[in-house]
C-alpha cells in the first residue's frame, strides 16, 4: 500500500503522503473522495512477523472487531474514528486528521514539562479512559507517542490495537503481549487478561516519562525490563514535586491496590489546585540540565515555556518510535540503568500518604527518596537484589590517616614504618544498569583504579596513597548535583574523573567549582563546557576554571569529517543533513565551514525531526541533486533509516556522521549501512605502543570487564590529578598543604606529561592539546578504522 497507488482504499479514501511509520503501523494523510475530499489518517496494522495464516486471520478478526467497537466512543480525548476496513488481508483504520504534537515528540523537543501541564494532561486522558472503560474497552499501549496536544485538546489515539475487557481469542491465550513495554504493568507483560487497571500503570509511565523527561522503568531487552518492573521500584522521580504521590498511586504494582480512575481524578485535581495557589513545585531547581544536554533547549526553559502551537501533523496513529532516554536529548543513545533500590513502608492505601518514616535511600540515586511497600513476592525479590547490590556499591569507605594500622605505612608511602596521607580522587561515571553506557563507565572506574594502584605501587608521590572513592550517576542529569555534594563533603576527595555525560557534567561541574575541586573528564563532548553557551555565535569564555578534559568535542567531528571526504575520499558534491539536536547542528555547522573552505559544494541542506522515520522525499531530493555523499549530524536512529532508504532510492553514496551514529545499533537496524562512515573521538588504545601497555597492564590487573574506549583516557584522566598532586606536594616541601584542594586546579592547568592517549596537556579553556580523531567505514557490517589524525592541520 503506497501513497503512489492510485487505488483507492475501500474505494474511496485515496492515500496522499506517509506521515509516519513504527513497529505496529504505517499511516498516511489522505482524502475521503466520498466526504469531498475531506482529510483524514489512514493506518494499515503491521502483523508481527513470522505468524501462521491461523493467527494472522485471528489477529485480523480481532484488531477489525475491536476497532470497530471504538467506533462507538464519543469523546473530545478520544481520536474519532471514521471508517475500519479489510484491504489486501490487513487491518485499515480511517481516523480523523489531528494537526498537533504528540506528547512523546514535545519531550523529545523541550525536555520535561511542567508539573501543572502534565497534570493537565493526565487529567483529560483519564477523563477519555473512564469513558472507554465505560464502555469496557481497555486501550492497553497509553504511552507518550498515542496522547496528541494540540492548541486545544489532548487526545488518545491508537485505539485500533485496543483489547475489549471481556473480549477471549485464541491469540490471547497464546502468550502473544500487545503493548509498549516500557508503559505496561506487571500483570500484562505476564499476559493476564487486561482490565482497566493496566490503562492506569500506563497512565503512571506515560505522565511519570512527561515530568521526568525519560520512563520510570528502563533496561537492556524485554527479560531485563520484566524483570525490573516486577521486582523493583520506579526510578526516584527528583522533578514530580505536589505530582509524586499520584505516579505513586498510579504505579502500584498490584493491579488490586492500584489507585482507581475515581481517586485519581480527584488527586490531579488537588494538584491542578494547589498549582494556581502556589509556586510550581516540580521545577526541579537545581538540577536542570545545560544547554544542549537531554530534555532542553538553550532557548526555552521547558518549567516556564507555555506549550507552543502545533506546528506539524501528528496523526490519530503516532508512529511507535523508539524512545530516546534522555534524551532527550537528544544525546547519544539513552542509557538504560535498573534502579538498585529496595521499598520498605506502611500498607498500601488508594490515595497514598508519603510520611516521612517510610523514606529509604536508593544507592546511586537521591537521598530519601519514598517508596510504597512491594506485594510479598516483589518484597521477598527486591530484598535479594538490594542485598547483593549493597554488598557491591561502588563507593569504597575511606579510613582517616590515623585510623590506618601502625607497623607499615601504605604501599610507595617511602616512609618506612610511618603513615601516609591518604588522598581519594573521585570517579562519577554511569555504573548501573548493564548497557552500553554502564559498561564504558564501569571501563572508566577500572581505568581509574588502575592508575591508582600504579601510583601506590610505584610511590610515585611520596608519602600520599590514593584511592578511588567512585559514585554511579545513572547517566542522569539529576544525580549530578548530589554526587558532586557527596564528594564536597569528602574532605579527601581532591579532584574528580569524570563524567561520561555531557549533560551530567552540566549539573556536577558547577557545585565542584563552587568548592575549587578539579574535575578530569574522559568523555564530555559538548564545546559549552569549556568555550561557553555562546561559542557557536563567535563568542567564548571558559565557564568553569576548575573544569578539564582529555578527549577532543564536537567542535573538531565536523571540520574532520569535511576534510576526510574532501581530501582523501574526493568528494566534491554534498548534501547536509542534521536532526535540529544541539550534537547535530554544531556538528553540520563545523562541517559545512570546512567543506566550503577547501572548495567543496553544498548542494542542499536539511534539517529533519529526530523522531521522523521516513524519509522517501528526501531521498529523492537528494538522488535530484547531484550529491557524491550525506553528511548527516545526529544520532543513530535517525540516520540508519535514512541511509537505507537513500540506498532503496538508488542514491549509491556514503552517509557520514559522527559519534552518534558510530554505534552497533546504527548495523543492527540498517541492512544497506556498507559503506557509510562514521568519525569517533579519540584514537584506539591498539594504535599506539603506550595504549598498547596499558590494555595490557588492565588485563594483568584481573578487571573482569573491558577497558573500553573511554577507559585510556579516564586513566590518563586520573594520572592528571595523580601529577597534580606531586606537583602540590613538591610545591610545599614534600608534604601535602591544607588547601591541596583548592591549588589542584591551577595545577593541572600547568602540566605536560607523556600518557597512554599521547600528550597529555591542556589549552586556556580547559580542552586538551592533543584532539585526535578517528574515521570509520562499515565493512562486511562491522565499524573498520580507516585513518586517525589530528583535529587540526
Amino acid at each position: 500500500m503506497t501513497e503512489h497507488n492510485p487505488e483507492l482504499i475501500a474505494g474511496r479514501y485515496q492515500l496522499v503522503e506517509r506521515i509516519g511509520q513504527g513497529g505496529m503501523g504505517r499511516v498516511w494523510r489522505g482524502l475521503d473522495q466520498h466526504l469531498f475530499g475531506r482529510e483524514v489518517a489512514v493506518k494499515e496494522i503491521l502483523f508481527p512477523p513470522g505468524m501462521d495464516d491461523g493467527d494472522r486471520a485471528a489477529l485480523l478478526q480481532r484488531f477489525i472487531g475491536e476497532a470497530r467497537a471504538a467506533v462507538t466512543l464519543s469523546h473530545p480525548g478520544i481520536i474519532t474514528i471514521h471508517d475500519v476496513v479489510e484491504h489486501h488481508g490487513v487491518p485499515v483504520i480511517v481516523m480523523e486528521l489531528i494537526r498537533g504534537q504528540s506528547l512523546a515528540a514535545t519531550i523529545r523537543s523541550r525536555g520535561r514539562l511542567p508539573v501543572q501541564r502534565v497534570a493537565e494532561i493526565g487529567a483529560a486522558v483519564l477523563d477519555a479512559l473512564a469513558e472507554a472503560h465505560r464502555a469496557r474497552i481497555v486501550h492497553r499501549d497509553i504511552k507518550p507517542d498515542n496522547v496528541l496536544l494540540t492548541k486545544d485538546r489532548v487526545v488518545l489515539t491508537d485505539f485500533g490495537i485496543a483489547h475489549l475487557a471481556d473480549a477471549t481469542t485464541k491469540l490471547s491465550h497464546s502468550g502473544m503481549v500487545i503493548g509498549t513495554p516500557q508503559y505496561m504493568p506487571p500483570e500484562q507483560l505476564e499476559g493476564k487478561r487486561p482490565t482497566p487497571a493496566n490503562d492506569l500503570w500506563a497512565l503512571g509511565a506515560t505522565l511519570y516519562h512527561a515530568v521526568e523527561g525519560r520512563p520510570p522503568f528502563d533496561a537492556e531487552g524485554l527479560h531485563a525490563l520484566a524483570v525490573a518492573v516486577f521486582t523493583r521500584p520506579y526510578r526516584p522521580a527528583v522533578h514530580a514535586g505536589p505530582l509524586a504521590p499520584v505516579l505513586d498511586a498510579l504505579l502500584t504494582k498490584d493491579p488490586a491496590q492500584r489507585v482507581d480512575a475515581g481517586a485519581a481524578a480527584e488527586m490531579l485535581a488537588s494538584v491542578l489546585r494547589s498549582a494556581t495557589t502556589g509556586p510550581d513545585a516540580s521545577a526541579g531547581r537545581g538540577h536542570e540540565a545545560g544547554p544542549g544536554s537531554p530534555g532542553t533547549s538553550p532557548a526555552r526553559d521547558p518549567r516556564t515555556a507555555p506549550v507552543p502551537p502545533p506546528d506539524a501533523v501528528t496523526t490519530a496513529a503516532a508512529p511507535e518510535a523508539p524512545e530516546q532516554a534522555p534524551s532527550t536529548t537528544p544525546s547519544p543513545p539513552t542509557p538504560t540503568v535498573v534502579d538498585p533500590g529496595s521499598a520498605a513502608g506502611t500498607p498500601r492505601r488508594p490515595v497514598p500518604e508519603l510520611p516521612a518514616e517510610d523514606a529509604v535511600e536508593v544507592v546511586g540515586g537521591p537521598a530519601a527518596t519514598r517508596r510504597r511497600p512491594l506485594t510479598r513476592r516483589a518484597v521477598v525479590l527486591s530484598a535479594v537484589l538490594a542485598t547483593l547490590a549493597t554488598s557491591s556499591v561502588l563507593t569504597w569507605t575511606l579510613t582517616r590517616d590515623d585510623d590506618a594500622p601502625r607497623g607499615g605505612g601504605a604501599a610507595g608511602s617511602g616512609s618506612g614504618g610511618s603513615s601516609s596521607v591518604t588522598v581519594v580522587i573521585g570517579v562519577d561515571a554511569p555504573l548501573s544498569g548493564g548497557g552500553a553506557l554502564s559498561s564504558m563507565g564501569v571501563g572508566i572506574k577500572n581505568s581509574a583504579d588502575l592508575a591508582v594502584r600504579t601510583a601506590n605501587e610505584s610511590g610515585h608521590v611520596p608519602g600520599v596513597h590514593f584511592e578511588i572513592k567512585a559514585l554511579d550517576d545513572g547517566a542522569d542529569p539529576a544525580q549530578g548535583e548530589p554526587n558532586a555534594a557527596r564528594f564536597v563533603s569528602d574532605e579527601k576527595v581532591l579532584g574528580v574523573v569524570g563524567p561520561l555525560n555531557s549533560g551530567v557534567a552540566k549539573t556536577l561541574v558547577a557545585p565542584l567549582a563552587q568548592a575549587n575541586m578539579a574535575v578530569v573528564s574522559p568523555g564530555n563532548t559538548d564545546p559549552v563546557l569549556t568555550l561557553g553557551p555562546d561559542w557557536a555565535a563567535g563568542t567564548r569564555s571558559r565557564p568553569y576554571s576548575t573544569y578539564f578534559r582529555t578527549v577532543a568535542t564536537d567542535i573538531d567531528q565536523g571540520p574532520f569529517a569535511a576534510r576526510y571526504l574532501h581530501d582523501k575520499a574526493k568528494r566534491s558534491k554534498l548534501y547536509v543533513v542534521d536532526d535540529a539536536s544541539a550534537h547535530g547542528t554544531a556538528l553540520t555547522a563545523g562541517f559545512t565551514a570546512e567543506f566550503t573552505k577547501l572548495g567543496g559544494t553544498v548542494v542542499g541542506t536539511e534539517q529533519v525531526d529526530p523522531a521522523e522515520r521516513a524519509f522517501a522525499g528526501l531521498a529523492a531530493r537528494v538522488r535530484s541533486s547531484g550529491a557524491d555523499a550525506v553528511y548527516f549530524g545526529g544520532y543513530y536512529d535517525a540516520a540508519a533509516p535514512l541511509s537505507q532508504q537513500l540506498e532503496e532510492a538508488g542514491v549509491t553514496v556514503p552517509l557520514m556522521g559522527g559519534d552518534g551514529i558510530f554505534d552497533q545499533q546504527y548495523l543492527t537496524s540498517n541492512p544497506k549501512a556498507e559503506g557509510d562512515l562514521a568519525t569517533n573521538i579519540g584514537v584506539a588504545a591498539e594504535e599506539s605502543s603506550a595504549g598498547q601497555d596499558f590494555l595490557s597492564r588492565y588485563g594483568k590487573a584481573g578487571y573482569p570487564e573491558a577497558a573500553g574506549w573511554y577507559g585510556p583516557y579516564a586513566y590518563d584522566a586520573t594520572w592528571t590529578l595523580i601529577e597534580a598532586v606531586k606537583a602540590v606536594v613538591a610545591a610545599n616541601n614534600g608534604t601535602l598543604p591544607g588547601d591541596a584542594r583548592a591549588k589542584l586546579p591551577q595545577a593541572v592547568a600547568g602540566l605536560a606529561f607523556d600518557g597512554v592517549t599521547g600528550r597529555v596537556a591542556f589549552d586556556g579553556a580547559g580542552d586538551t592539546v592533543n584532539r585526535r580523531l578517528t574515521v570509520y567505514a562499515v565493512k562486511g557490517g562491522s565499524w573498520a578504522s580507516l585513518t586517525s589524525g589530528p583535529a587540526a592541520r
